[in-house]
């Protein structure tokens, strides 16, 4: 069994709000399949840095705009 990510990401409200841009359309851009995109916005996958910066430049905003990693419990900073 593959463990989920903990990356979470914005990817579908950011398609919507970019004229309802479909899965298979952000993918095309991304130059990715379809399902590269389903299980990324389902948290199953998470992409390699490259693919990260190509899917914000997609929306022209930045990668945190885009993916968030949650602060871990007990972090001494």
């Amino acid at each position: 069994m593959v463990k989920p990510t903990r990356v979470t990401n914005a990817i579908r409200a950011l398609r919507f709000a970019h004229d309802e841009m479909t899965q298979a359309d952000l993918a095309d851009r991304v130059g990715v399949t379809r399902q590269t995109i389903i299980a990324i916005e389902q948290g199953r996958y998470s992409p390699s840095l490259e693919m990260a910066f190509r899917i914000a430049r997609v929306f022209g905003v930045g990668l945190d705009d885009v993916f968030q990693y949650p602060d871990t419990e007990g972090d001494p900073s």
